[in-house]
């Protein structure tokens, strides 16, 4: 039996118009895409499986985009700040093709 997500949505109309943008926009990293088409089938009453099968994704992944949209909307789908230890060498100062050491 298919789960039914707790979490509908429904969008304005400048949501909707910035959420079409993102997910045609084919210069835009594959992760804006896919968060923007997730909400996108969310907001047409699919549920989550379907959305999953659809875009080939795992159902988590949906879920948990489907849910952080409801909670935060639009600044919801932006990355967050990961947890871990800071970085010691910035991008910048490591040299190309240099692996890092464990």
């Amino acid at each position: 039996m298919p789960r039914i997500s707790p979490f509908r949505i429904s969008l304005t109309k400048q949501e909707q118009e910035e959420l079409e943008a993102r997910a045609r926009k084919h210069t835009a990293p594959y992760r804006v895409v896919l968060r923007a088409k997730i909400v996108l089938l969310a907001a047409q009453g699919l549920s989550n499986d379907v959305i999953a099968a659809r875009l080939d994704a795992s159902r988590n992944l949906v879920s948990k985009w489907r849910k952080r949209f409801a909670l935060a909307r639009l600044p919801g789908l932006e990355e967050q700040p990961r947890a871990g230890r800071p970085a010691r060498f910035s991008p910048q100062r490591r040299r190309p093709g240099q692996s890092r050491r464990l």
